[in-house]
């Protein structure tokens, strides 16, 4: 039996066959009618003639009337090769009109419609052949996922939804419960704490196409509820773990986009990313790295770099290849607005052409001149632009400012997939908001030394994250399993014994009866998805998504509830 309109071909001309469609298209040429009808497949071509006795419902058809046609496969007279069946068409000898369709709000085959439309009428947008094929990617991607896991000895296991709220993370989607007057649930912002449990429950290796829910402010990349592709494993170490994650990447790319992915990938240290890149999860399609030009300005006349060396901070510098003359002191003015956005004071530049020119080019003498031709391998009409103060802020700006110049001077390949390991993560990070040092993962990560613990800016974890051409799209650690090493950690994170254990304390107590030691990983599926679909805008991979406010145009959510469902909740308003 043919699922698909688009399962046919030359090899099943004169066959009579019966298809269920949408009419996409109606072409009336004076007598001879051509609709192009789609299913989730694609398209494939009706021809009816006027002796048809189809011919007078054919004329009532409209954009998006449903049908079922009744025909004979010829082949075409003029092959369409843009089209899987553009070498058949279906002469049409019967239409059943199954319903009909009211005016549509925008036009499906020339998208001009505003986003917000495009939202609020998802059901229509998803019609689009452009979106229909990332959401049937998405699935080929779940599909090689459970493929590939269920082959590697993982057993697939729910978690729950409705959990504990726990600190040291995003803010939390919170469930009211009727039953425990005054009490939350709250929604998972991933399974961490359960697959744990499985680990010490024996289940040895768990996979879950995990849904998550976290409160925090949204943008391209980002949702408020999301999936992981979820893993733990027990007995492992991180090297057993990024193995087998390379291998899923690998099976995951070759089922959903034919591609062979190249392993084993790319290893850099945290530090290393952020001294050349600027971020974390540095995009390496494209060079232009971060270098730090402090050393040739230690005996300048200049106050600010000599101000920023005195203080500790550093000197570092991008260069443009041959990007002098491309831009003018009003370009590199627009520049200076956009760094200062991530708190840098101002942008310096300097252009070369066998001498230098610019902002700062007085203050550099022989000596400096030739530590800068030496290092940053100058050549004529290259374009340097530098910036000087605190470390975490020179190189946060330099990273952004690179990403922008990528991105405007077109260096960035787009049919590159650079897969990159960022490992050696900081244990713990400053946050000013908390006054305290927070978990950089999340507090059941294992430390690389123990016995470091009280240097908090230098401790190191046993994490790991996955980096697709600038996105993270996973991370994971090796986990904390001695509950001696667990009390320490969180000691070193300042939480007392009650508050320890008013969070986590059924995680406390499973790590006293012989917890194995174990480690895992989560992909994000819908930004692997978005990359791989070669879109920078995450609501296009998934079916219903919500705004960058977090609500839906299309069911109106969030909305008010009635009174009679607060009082149940045991909820008043403010």
């Amino acid at each position: 039996m043919k699922v698909n309109n688009t399962d046919f071909n030359k090899t099943n001309v004169g066959e009579i066959v019966t298809l269920n469609g949408w009419v996409s298209k109606k072409r009336d040429l004076g007598g001879l009618i051509f609709i192009d009808l789609r299913d989730r497949s694609g398209i494939i071509q009706l021809a009816i003639n006027p002796e048809s006795p189809a011919y007078g419902t054919a004329l009532k058809l409209k954009n998006e009337f449903v049908v079922k046609i009744i025909g004979e496969i010829v082949l075409r007279e003029n092959a369409n090769d843009n089209l899987k069946t553009g070498e058949i068409e279906v002469n049409v000898t019967d239409i059943e009109i199954l319903n009909e369709s009211s005016e549509l709000p925008f036009d499906l085959n020339n998208m001009t419609a505003l986003e917000d439309t495009r939202l609020k009428y998802r059901y229509l947008d998803l019609r689009r052949s452009e979106l229909k094929d990332k959401i049937v990617l998405k699935h080929k991607i779940m599909q090689g996922a459970r493929e590939f896991l269920n082959k590697n000895d993982f057993l697939e296991i729910e978690t729950p939804i409705l959990c504990k709220s726990t600190p040291e993370g995003a803010r939390d989607y919170l469930v009211p419960s009727r039953v425990n007057k005054g009490s939350f649930y709250a929604l998972p912002q991933s399974p961490q704490l359960f697959k744990q449990l499985l680990m010490m429950s024996g289940f040895e290796r768990y996979y879950q196409i995990a849904r998550c829910f976290r409160d925090e402010d949204l943008r391209a990349d980002r949702q408020p509820e999301f999936t992981q592709i979820d893993m733990e494993m027990s007995f492992v170490s991180e090297e057993d773990v990024m193995n087998l994650t390379e291998g899923l990447l690998a099976h995951i790319c070759k089922v959903s986009k034919g591609m062979d992915i190249k392993t084993p990938f790319v290893r850099m240290s945290y530090n290393e990313a952020i001294g050349l890149y600027g971020s974390d999860k540095p995009d390496t399609r494209f060079d232009m790295k971060i270098n730090d030009i402090t050393e040739g300005f230690k005996n300048t006349d200049f106050t600010v770099f000599k101000d920023v060396i005195s203080g500790g901070g550093i000197i570092n510098a991008i260069v443009v290849k041959n990007g002098a003359d491309g831009y003018s002191r009003k370009d590199i003015d627009k520049l200076t607005e956009f760094v200062k956005t991530y708190k840098a004071n101002a942008l310096a530049f300097l252009k070369y052409n066998g001498e230098f020119t610019g902002s700062i080019a007085k203050f550099v003498d022989e000596k400096a001149g030739n530590y800068l031709k030496e290092n940053l391998n100058l050549e004529d009409n290259d374009l340097i632009l530098i910036i000087a103060g605190d470390y975490k802020m020179v190189k946060t700006s330099l990273g952004a400012l690179r990403l922008k110049l990528g991105k405007d001077l077109d260096l960035i390949p787009k049919d590159k997939f650079n897969f990159l390991w960022v490992t050696d993560f900081p244990m713990f990070e400053y946050s000013e908001e908390e006054g305290r040092f927070v978990s950089c993962h999340h507090p059941f990560t294992h430390p690389a030394d123990v016995d470091n613990l009280s240097d908090k800016e230098n401790a190191l974890a046993r994490a790991y994250d996955i980096v697709l051409n600038g996105y993270e799209i996973g991370g994971g650690s090796i986990r904390i399993h001695d509950p001696k090493v667990q009390e320490k950690v969180l000691e070193a994170l300042e939480f007392s014994k009650e508050d320890a254990y008013d969070k986590f304390g059924f995680l406390l107590d499973a790590l006293t009866f012989g917890a194995p030691p174990h480690g895992g990983l989560a992909l994000g599926l819908e930004r692997l998805t978005m990359i791989l679909a070669g879109t920078d805008n995450i609501r296009d991979v998934i079916a219903f998504p919500k705004t960058t406010s977090a609500s839906c145009l299309m069911t109106e959510a969030p909305n008010e509830v009635s009174a009679k469902q607060l009082d149940e909740l045991h909820i008043g308003l403010k």
